[in-house]
């Protein structure tokens, strides 16, 4: 499988290339872009300053430069937090996308969306500040809605990066159960 891989806004720490070399070790292809050209932020606020600094746009102009030489073998979009909404954005505007897999984070969806039976499988903490239950309801009907075909797996107690041992969010426990449904989700599309 060829995956695209999002960081989150924190920009691509070592848990994202940790997450690619994983996914790497289970065969996989995996692209890991820096859409923030080398900056990293210790917070989530400074990521979402350097967010709004570059523009909504332009993060999308870079992912979707980035996927474009790799997207006639039929991606699987992934990402964190704010790379899974990324993915997402990419997923529902290529036909030729393979699945969606979504680590901690969501994006909305138009109304209008439509893809052909896209596997779509998202992994949240429960509760997750960014990713509120009625947001994730209202979310899960527009997906379903749009044609996807989607798996929700909340992991209560975990905090909203719990797949990043360097945060404090961290979940040994959750991210573990994360990778292994992920895994197996992958080695089913």
């Amino acid at each position: 499988m060829h995956i695209m891989l999002f960081h989150s806004t924190y920009g691509l720490r070592p848990a994202v290339r940790s997450a690619a070399d994983r996914l790497r070790d289970a065969g996989h292809e995996v692209h890991v872009p820096d859409l923030f050209d080398g900056r990293v932020f210790d917070t989530v606020e400074g990521g979402m300053a350097f967010q709004q600094e570059i523009g909504r746009d332009e993060l999308l102009k870079r992912a979707v430069l980035a996927a474009a030489p790799h997207s006639d073998r039929g991606l699987v979009y992934a990402g964190f937090s704010f790379g899974a909404s990324v993915a997402q954005q990419l997923a529902f505007g290529d036909e030729k996308a393979r699945g969606l897999l979504m680590l901690h984070g969501t994006s909305d969806v138009a109304d209008d969306a439509a893809v052909d039976e896209l596997p779509v499988q998202l992994h949240v903490a429960d509760p997750d500040p960014f990713e509120p239950h009625d947001w994730l309801t209202a979310w899960y009907l527009r997906m379903q809605r749009s044609g996807a075909e989607v798996e929700v797996h909340r992991y209560p107690g975990a905090g909203h990066l719990y797949t990043d041992p360097e945060l404090p969010d961290y979940d040994a426990e959750s991210a573990e159960r994360t990778w292994a449904v992920a895994l197996a989700f992958l080695e089913s599309l």
